[in-house]
Order: structure tokens, then sequence, then C-alpha cells
């Protein structure tokens, strides 16, 4: 969601207050992708906000007349056609919780030239992409940073990039207005699983999540690659929509996924923020959701039927790319492997010289994460990796 580069710190910060006061990533955020409804609503709802970030708000004002401006021309000229628009190919989910490996995984199945994914300009302007979307690419390239401030994964307006972005520009009901509601988690607990929204509000999130699909199908009529950690929470409703959906699971050692999930939340809040960053309770609230997310996963994937779903270790896939791969289209019978192989092999280069983080962990914080995780090390075969080899103690 966040969009600059950044040298990052070898450990991610722990402390409540802000790292900086200024804002890398300058005015561009992630609610620039509001119209002007909804900009309304999030200011509403979510404000007053302080005096901080004043230019911010006002561009995203300036920014949601026009992106209502370019809907109304868009629904003009496609919404016929967008209505009339069936999905004939079961989209494959990618699931996960965050920083499990989900964008490697995402950016290999997207190198098939049999599917399609939404990208960064479509998740962020869902409202009007196809009206807008080949001549504003071509005129704004240069303003998109090259990677990601998060990590190092490059990024520009045609890298695939994750639909809960649209879903949470479209409807607000979506775990990523913790952006919006820093600190305040009974603002937005139940956008990650959905079962405790109005019958106004699962149709609401029905119909733009449908009408997103619907409209990248118009851009190729091809499978779809869907890559949203949230979704991960979803399997029940996803299948509801999409009984044929094909789903694979990625997992990554716990002690990796809370750091990254912690350096993640704290970058994304300072680069999204309205007004000041608030980062209470952000290491507990990061434990909270791998627990939740874990739990809801393997308590909902037996609904999922035979032969529509492939599980995997980061570890695995980063090791031996073309052999995981090869792995996941036979489990799932996808077509074209024989395409696809050629494609990761030229894409290993670039995959080995990547940078990732890298963070230290205390052992009081090692121990702190294993006793609240220890059933996710236990469940996915993770070592305790404790100073005194002691797991038990724990």
């Amino acid at each position: 969601m966040s969009l600059v580069a950044e040298k990052l710190p070898e450990s991610p910060p722990t402390s409540a207050k802000p790292r900086s006061s200024k804002l890398r990533q300058g005015l561009f955020c992630v609610w620039h992708g509001l119209n002007r409804a909804g900009w309304r609503k999030l200011q509403r709802e979510a404000g007053p906000f302080p005096a901080r970030n004043r230019l911010r708000r006002w561009s995203i004002s300036a920014i949601s007349l026009s992106n209502s401006w370019h809907e109304f021309w868009e629904e003009q000229f496609f919404g016929g056609r967008i209505d009339k628009t069936v999905i004939e190919h079961p989209p494959l989910f990618v699931l996960g919780h965050w920083r499990s490996g989900t964008t490697l995984l995402h950016n290999l199945l997207t190198l098939d030239p049999q599917v399609t994914f939404p990208t960064l300009y479509q998740v962020m302007f869902s409202g009007h992409f196809l009206l807008t979307e080949r001549i504003t690419t071509a005129l704004t390239s240069w303003a998109i940073p090259k990677t990601r401030p998060m990590d190092n994964i490059p990024v520009g307006w045609g890298m695939s990039q994750e639909d809960e972005v649209a879903l949470q520009l479209r409807t607000q009901l979506s775990p990523y207005m913790m952006l919006a509601y820093q600190g305040l988690r009974e603002k937005y607990d139940r956008f990650f699983d959905l079962t405790e929204l109005s019958p106004a509000e699962i149709d609401l999130w029905k119909h733009e999540f449908l009408r997103f699909l619907q409209k990248l199908t118009i851009r190729a009529n091809r499978p779809i690659v869907l890559k949203s950690p949230s979704h991960t929470y979803r399997v029940p409703l996803l299948l509801e929509m999409f009984p044929q959906a094909k789903f694979v699971y990625i997992h990554r050692d716990p002690y990796a996924v809370y750091n990254s999930s912690v350096h993640l939340r704290q970058t994304i809040f300072t680069d999204n923020a309205l007004g000041e960053p608030n980062f209470v309770g952000l290491e507990e609230d990061a434990l909270v959701t791998y627990e939740r997310c874990i739990q809801r996963y393997e308590s909902t994937k037996h609904l999922i039927p035979a032969g529509q779903l492939h599980e995997m270790r980061f570890a695995d896939l980063e090791a031996d790319p073309v052999a995981e791969m090869r792995q996941l289209y036979e489990r799932l019978q996808l077509r074209g492997w024989d395409n696809v192989e050629p494609a990761i092999r030229r894409q290993m280069p670039e995959h080995a010289q990547y940078r990732k983080n890298r963070f230290s962990m205390d052992p009081a914080t090692m121990r702190r994460v294993y006793d609240r995780l220890k059933f996710a090390f236990d469940l996915y075969g993770y070592d305790s990796g404790l100073p005194d080899g002691n797991a038990d103690a724990a």
C-alpha cells in the first residue's frame, strides 16, 4: 500500500513514538484512491484529524473530486458491459498471513501468461481504471518509487497488488482501515473475516468485489490470481461466491513473520497517516492478528474441496522456486507449466539478488513470541530457537 523506498533498519523499532515526523512518501498515500463520497465518509467516521498532514488531506479532497468525475464517465461508457460480464474462470487465491511470502508466491504465479491479476493502478483507482489506466500510467510512471518501503520489492503502476486495497477504498469494510483507525482495533476488527457484518454491509462487499473482478475480466478474460492476506480469514465466503476457486496457502517461521509484521505496520502507519501516527499496542495487535489468522484458516480449510488447495513453506519456495511451483501446478492441476518454468528460471537471478530485511530479536522477545504462538510453531514444525534450547520452559 505504501510506495516509497527507504534504508531499512536492522531491527524493528518498538517505541510507541513515530520514527520520523517527516512523511518520506510525501503527499501521496492510499487514501488518494477515494472518491468524494468515500472521502466524506472517512472524514465523518474517523475524523477530526490532527493538524499534521494538512496538505495531504487537502490533496485527497482535490483528487477525490477527480476520481468521482472519472467514475461517472466510466459508468457511462462501460457500465452496461461490466454488468453483463461473466467471470468464466474460477479465481486462484493466494492465502497466508502478512509477511509469510505471499508476495513472492504471487509474483511467481503472475509470470504465467495464461493468467491475469490486479495491478497497483487498478486497486488504487478501481472505480475508473477502465477509462483512465493507459493514459494516466504513461504520464505518471515517473512519480512511482522503485521499491516498497517495508522491503525491497519493486513497485510500479503495472506491478501486481492486493485486491484488498480496492475493497478498502470502495467499501471501507477492510482491516486496512487500521490505517485510519490507528490503535483502535475495535473500529476494524470485524472487517477481517466479515462474519459480523450486517446484511447490507456484506451485500456491498460482495457487490464491489464481484464488480472489481468483472472489470479485471474485461481487461483480460483469463483466470485471475488474487493475493490479499485478509482473504485467509474468508475461506467460507470465497467458496460461497466461487465454489470452483483454487487456493494456495503459504506459511513462514513465526519469528520472521512477527518481526516483519511489526516493521510493516510502523512503515504503513507512518506513510498513510492522516494525523499523527499511533504505534501504541502495535506489538500486541500483531500477535493477536497472527493468532486469529492461523486459527481461522485452520478451522475453515476443510471446507475447500479436494484438489483445490495446496500448502507450502516459504523457506522451501525461496530455496527452490522451480521445484515448489512445479509441485503447485501438479497438485492444483494447473495447465501450462511448460510455459511457466522458463519464465521462473529467467527470474531466478533477480530473485537471488533480492536483499531481504534483517531483523534481530532479543531472547526476552523470542520467549514472549514463542509463548503466544507455540501452537503455530508446533503445527507447522518450526524450531523454537530459544537460547536455552528448552522450548517447554516457555
